[in-house]
Order: C-alpha cells, then structure tokens, then sequence
C-alpha cells in the first residue's frame, strides 16, 4: 500500500496474521499517534522507555520500526481531516498500533475519534487490566487486593451512536411508530408523548455474535493466563432482552465451547452438595441453592429441580473438588459490582461486561489503584489480530508542552502491545521497572502531591527513572 502523507519506514516488515496466530517479525512496523494536547510530552518520554526496554532485553536482534499517522487536531491542522483514510489504512495493514489521548471535535460529525477507530477496524474487545503499583496514592484502605482485567464490549450498545435529536426526523418516525404499531410500548413514554418533537430516543443493539466473540475472548484469556474467574456484569434485572441476553449468551458459550475448562457458579453450589452427601436428593440440593424454593410455584421448582440434574451430568468430570481448579463463570449485576468492587475486590478476577457498563467500571476500578493517569488500554479484534493500544485519558489542554504530566498510561499501555506481540520479557521489564520507579517515590506532580518525601519529575525525568531501573 502506497501512502501519500504517511512515511513508512526502511528496514521495517508487518505483522501478519497465518492460519489463525500472529506471526511477528523482528523488526515489526508499529503505527503511532502522538496525540493532541500532553500527548507529544507523552509519547515522547514513553517511546524512549519501550525502545530501551527493547535493547534491554534483546540486545539488538529486535527493534521496533515506529510509523507516525496522524489523527485529531495535528491531522486536521495539516490535512484539515480529524480522522484520515491512511491512519486507518495504516493500522488495517500493520496491525497493532499504538495512540496518544485525541480531542473529539466539537460540533457535528465523528462524535469521537477513539470510537470511530475501533468501529472502523472492528476492535471488539476494550482491555484494561486494572492492578496496584505499591506506592501509588490511592482512595482506598486495600488497593492491593485489586487486580482485575475487564474486557469491555467495544462496538455495541448504546455505543453504536443510533441516538436520534428530539424533533428529528428519525426520532418522530421511530415514535411515531410506537405510537401506532406499539401502542403499549409507547405508553411507556413519560414526558411528551403528546408531541413526539420533546422526546431524544437512542436505540440499544446487543447481538448474540457479537456477545460470544467478546465473552470467547475473556474465557481464553482467563484459561491462559490462569484467572480464577470470569464474572458477566449486566443489568439483565431491568434490560431483559438486551443485558440479560448478554448474560444468557454468555452462559450458554462457556457450556457449549468451554465445558471440561469452566464450571458456573450455580453448577459449583450443586456439585459442592453432591461432594458433600451424594445421597442428597434432586429436591433436597434445589433447596439448599435456592433458599425460596417453598414459596415458588410447582413449574419453578420443576424448573430449578432440572437445572440440579443437568448439573449432576458433570459428577464424572467435576465432582471430587475437580470442579476447584476449574476456571469460574458467575455473573453479577452492574450496580451491585460497582459496590462489591470496591467492597470487595478479592472476588473478582475478569470481568465481561457490555460497553457502557464496562465504560464505568474501567474507570471507576483506574480510581481506586491510583487514577486514569496510569490506566492502560488496548481496542483488540482476536479473530483478525488488529490492536490499537492508547492512554487511557483526556488530553489535557492545559497542561500541553509543560513537561509535566504522568506518561504511565501510555507506558503501560505499550506494556501490553509488548505482551500481546509475545515480546514478554519486555513486557515484563517495563513492569518491574515501573514499579521500582514508584517504590523510589520518584514521581511525576499527580503522585508526588500525595506522597511523603516524594521527588517530583518532569514527564520527561519519569521516563528516564524508569529506563535507569531497567
């Protein structure tokens, strides 16, 4: 592919995709943004940090070959384009990638740049592995118990962008639609059903491909990573047909696809009663796993008393305490994860959930190991092995060209193309020397603010300190 505004560097070869496993070269061409506002600060102490890492650990007989593209303001500057074809022509060709915080621009068109890219080339998984650093300030009397790895469904939801303004055109057709068609749906409307012109409506897709493919992705990770567990938030309590699909699907995909590697948590309640008294009755173990069992209806109890026998089908492969090494899937509802994250954080492990559940939950779990400044991220499709991996958050205008802000989002986040090209024991010095950095309280403002006898750094002196402790 030839490039008009982009140059592709000498030296350098693509990783590929081969019968289904990525092949990378030693000299792997890796497109990059720099980003707009702190990004150039950013990446400019990040780059030197993945680079020294690299000689570090392969002394020479690896290189990157990095590729600059352009996207947000610096490309609308030049070209007068927020998001140019060749960008994403780019990151199409090359694969994996890497990216600075970008402005979203104001006004009509993309409403934001980070959503169209992973749109574009079908990112369907939003990693963020959530851990504590020793050292690092945070909120909460326990951080070091969290140590999470959420994969956040990335291109459906209301993240899909069907959200329609009121008095549109497509918004008085859609309700004019319940109105006729849906009579009882419509009388759900509260305020102006009289005149549809005072009613925003948005539309909230959730696909059963599209839910197997990112919940497949936890499960595989979880089994080679040895997690103990994959936990499906959703608020299927209230979204029944939506949520509570996703929920179901998922279930239904670590049955069929997983079955000898996972057990459910229900299944565990119902095999750990067997392993405690195999006489137990099918009746006597529905009880024990459904406490309200005497208050439901015959057809309920007839349908809890068949979930325990299709259970008891696992006694030869899962009973004997197997079932205990066995990865866990369990669910839980949004609003009480929210909670229990911070309750107790110990229970859990990876986590799959819809886009903006898991929009909330990334940040919210960032918060409490030290804050989005340090939150790594990566927009993965694993069938095709396209990635673009990016800070995590804003651009912060107000801080551009200062020399000042925290790179460790960026850093961590090049942490995880390293590990997910397979280059490991790069992966893993940038890692130890991170936290070594922190240990040795020599910080950037963010950290150092909220630490005694910290040493504040420039972005710029971080990233040496952390190439220094390599």
């Amino acid at each position: 592919m030839t490039y008009k505004n982009v140059t592709v560097p000498a030296g350098g070869s693509s990783i590929v995709m081969k019968d289904g496993a990525m092949q990378v070269p030693d000299n792997p061409i890796l497109p990059f943004i720099r980003g707009d506002g702190t990004g150039p600060d950013i990446w400019a102490a990040s780059v030197r940090v993945f680079d020294a890492a690299v000689e570090k650990c392969y002394g020479g007989k690896r290189k990157i070959h990095w590729m600059e593209v352009f996207a947000g303001e610096s490309a609308f500057r030049q070209f007068g384009d927020w998001l140019p074809q060749e960008t994403v022509d780019a990151f199409n060709q090359f694969l994996v990638g890497i990216k600075g915080p970008l402005t979203t621009p104001i006004g009509k068109g993309i409403r934001s740049l980070n959503v169209a890219l992973r749109q574009m080339l079908d990112l369907y998984v939003c990693l963020r592995p959530v851990k504590y650093f020793t050292g690092v300030p945070s909120p909460v009397k326990r951080p070091e118990k969290v140590d999470m790895v959420i994969f956040r469904e990335n291109t459906e939801d209301i993240y899909a962008g069907i959200d329609f303004e009121a008095g549109s055109d497509a918004a008085v057709k859609i309700l004019n639609f319940l109105r006729t068609e849906m009579p009882k749906e419509y009388k759900k409307v509260r305020f102006g059903i009289e005149a549809v012109t005072e009613i925003g409506v948005g539309v909230k897709p959730v696909s059963q491909p599209g839910t197997e493919r990112l919940i497949r992705s936890s499960i595989e990770y979880a089994l080679r990573f040895n997690r103990k567990s994959v936990t499906l938030v959703h608020k299927g309590n209230i979204m029944k047909f939506t949520e509570g699909a996703f929920r179901d699907w998922g279930y239904n995909l670590a049955k069929r696809e997983f079955r000898n590697q996972i057990i459910t948590q229900r299944e565990s309640w119902i095999i750990g009663n067997y392993d405690a008294n195999n006489g137990i009755s099918i009746e006597e173990n529905a009880k024990q796993i459904d406490p309200g069992y005497d208050m439901m209806t015959p057809a309920q109890q007839a349908e809890v008393c068949a979930e325990v026998e299709e259970a008891l089908k696992l006694v030869p492969t899962h009973a004997g305490g197997k079932w205990k090494k066995l990865l866990m899937i369990r669910d839980s509802i949004a609003d009480i994860t929210l909670q229990q994250v911070l309750t107790r954080p110990e229970e859990f492990d990876v986590i799959a959930t819809l886009n903006l559940n898991g929009d909330y939950l990334s940040d919210a779990l960032a918060a409490q190991v030290g804050g989005i400044g340090i939150a790594p991220g990566g927009n993965i499709n694993y069938m095709t092995g396209h990635a673009v991996f990016e800070a995590t958050h804003g651009t912060a205008p107000k801080y551009a060209n200062l020399d000042k802000v925290n790179p460790g989002s960026v850093i961590l986040s090049g942490e995880m193309m390293l590990r997910f090209m397979g280059w490991v024991e790069a992966a893993d010095a940038i890692i130890e020397a991170l936290e070594k950095t922190i240990a040795q309280k020599t910080v950037t403002y963010d950290f150092a603010r909220q630490m005694d006898g910290a040493k504040e750094l420039k972005c710029s002196e971080f990233g040496t300190a952390i190439i220094s402790n390599l």
